[in-house]
C-alpha cells in the first residue's frame, strides 16, 4: 500500500507517495513521467516521511541546504536505483554530466563503457524529484536537456542551489523543454 499527499512549492503542486519504508515518489503534477511508479492501491493519508519531506522541501525552495534527506524506498529497475543512489551523491549546488555518471557505473562493472543515452533514460524515471537531484544532471558541454518537470523548472533549481549558469544552454530540439 502506497500513500499519497501533496505540497505546494514555488515552481508548481508536487505529490509524494510513501510506503512502510520511505518517500517511494515526489513528482511535480503533470510531468513526464507522473506518478509513474504509483500503486494503484494507494490512500491519501499524512506520514511521518511525508512531513519530513514537506519540511525539507520548505528548506530547500527558501534556499537554503536541507538537512538529511528524509528515509527514501527507491523503485525502478536495478540500474535506475543505481544511477538515483549516484544522483544522491551529486552535491547541491553543483552538476554532473550523464556520460560522467556512465564512466562511473562502467568501472563499477567493470565494463569499457557505458551508454550515456541509458542514464540519461534512468536520469528521467527517477521517481523521487529534487531529492534524489537529477536536475542537477546535465548534457555534454553543458546542454541542460532531460527534465521530465520541463526545462524551465531545471534552469529554477540550479539557479535556487546558485550554480554558475553561464556555461549552460538550452537545446533547441528536445523531448523535455
Amino acid at each position: 500500500m502506497q500513500y499519497i499527499s501533496y505540497y505546494q512549492s514555488p515552481l508548481g503542486s508536487m505529490m509524494l507517495a510513501s510506503d512502510l519504508y520511505g518517500l517511494t515518489g515526489l513528482w511535480f503534477v503533470g510531468d513526464r513521467f507522473y506518478a509513474e511508479h504509483l500503486s494503484p492501491e494507494n490512500a491519501e493519508k499524512e506520514t511521518s516521511v511525508m512531513t519530513e519531506t514537506k519540511r525539507w522541501l520548505d528548506t530547500y525552495f527558501s534556499g537554503q541546504i536541507p538537512a538529511e534527506p528524509p528515509l527514501i524506498h527507491l523503485t525502478g529497475t536495478a540500474f535506475q536505483r543505481e544511477v538515483c543512489e549516484i544522483m544522491l551523491r551529486i552535491p547541491y549546488g553543483t552538476t554532473r554530466t550523464y556520460g560522467s555518471i556512465a564512466e562511473e557505473i562502467a568501472r563499477r562493472r567493470n565494463l569499457r563503457r557505458m551508454s550515456a543515452q541509458a542514464v540519461g533514460a534512468a536520469v528521467g524515471h527517477n521517481p523521487v524529484c529534487i531529492i534524489v537531484p537529477c536536475h542537477r544532471v546535465v548534457g555534454a558541454g553543458g546542454n541542460l536537456t532531460g527534465y521530465g518537470g520541463g526545462i524551465y523548472r531545471k534552469i529554477k533549481l540550479l539557479t535556487l542551489e546558485k550554480v554558475d549558469m553561464s556555461g549552460f544552454y538550452i537545446p533547441k530540439h528536445g523531448n523535455a523543454l
